[in-house]
């Protein structure tokens, strides 16, 4: 049997993208940041998004059915903490401290982000302590950040687009 702490220790290995995933609709507006994204499928376009079902907001993001996937640029990295809720402070000081707007959903879309995927979630499915939401995409908006940040053995990394 693989313990927790060396499954844990495993996936710090696993490089990934860091996200702000955000919503907003009649049950509220709400943010976190996720490392577990990834592409479903390209047809339809459709992503995954993990968040942990003890999270407060879990109840807001299936009651709105719908979110963004804002993947952060380097420059963005303050972010990551805040909505990860290392940092205290309430939901609306954690959206005053950056610049949003909308696509087709509603969900509030970071401004200068890498990429935006404005997405309605078609699907959950329950495993474990996570609620894995399939996302079917409405929208999307590619930044000109020419840096990425990724989460890598529990330290941020920046990366470098090249031309």
């Amino acid at each position: 049997m693989i313990s927790r702490e060396s499954y844990r220790d495993a996936m710090a290995r696993l490089g990934a993208a860091v996200s702000v995933i955000t919503t907003a609709g009649a049950a509220g507006q709400g943010g976190f940041t996720a490392s577990a994204v990834c592409s479903v499928t390209d047809e339809p376009p459709t992503l995954l998004v993990c968040m942990n079902r003890g999270s407060e907001l879990n109840a807001i993001f299936k009651a709105n059915r719908v979110l963004c996937v804002n993947v952060l640029a380097a420059a963005q990295e303050e972010l990551s903490p805040l909505f990860g809720g290392l940092v205290e402070c309430d939901m609306p000081a954690r959206f005053e401290a950056a610049s949003w707007s909308a696509l087709v959903t509603g969900s509030p879309v970071l401004e200068e982000c890498a990429v935006a995927f404005d997405c309605r979630i078609a699907q959950v499915t329950e495993v474990g302590t996570h609620s894995v939401f399939f996302c079917e995409i409405e929208a999307l908006r590619v930044g000109l950040a020419h840096e990425g940040l990724i989460y890598f053995g529990r330290a941020y990394h920046r990366i470098r687009v090249l031309a």
